[in-house]
């Protein structure tokens, strides 16, 4: 008799593992990933859309995530995208902080520093504010 695996369930921490977004302790689930801005997801799940709909293979969780996505994406079009990951590539950012940067859009360091705290020093304050505005403006010029 062959027993099919069982899929892992939701990504529990262990009780000695503590995690903490703010120090970059996410978990070993995330060690290595990629993060993602929503505006990138919200590209991939556009161009699974149409094939996705044909096959009627669009379950309720597709379809709220897309919802989702196309709500709160801050990029419109690939290019203004392809700029911004080109903005934040240089920076001695993690992933997931750049990802938090392009996702919340803050217009004033300050408040990315106090959303995000693990970027602390690891930017200067002026080179951060100059990111945020150049971020900003690609927004609010986008095609």
């Amino acid at each position: 008799m062959i027993r099919a695996a069982k899929r892992p369930g939701p990504y529990r921490p262990r009780a000695e593992e503590t995690l903490d977004a703010g120090k970059l302790e996410l978990g070993e689930v995330f060690q290595d990933a990629e993060c993602l801005l929503i505006s990138e997801v919200k590209v991939l799940l556009e161009a699974q859309y149409e094939s996705k709909k044909e096959e009627k293979n669009l379950t309720d969780v597709y379809t709220k995530t897309l919802e989702y996505v196309q709500k709160f994406s801050r990029y419109t079009n690939r290019d203004t995208i392809k700029e911004v990951r080109a903005l934040l590539k240089p920076t001695n950012l993690e992933p997931f902080e750049c990802a938090q940067l392009g996702n919340l859009c803050c217009s004033e360091y300050e408040e990315i520093k106090s959303l995000v705290p693990s970027i602390g020093n690891k930017i200067s304050d002026d080179d951060l504010d100059s990111l945020l505005k150049q971020m900003d403006s690609l927004k609010k010029y986008q095609g």
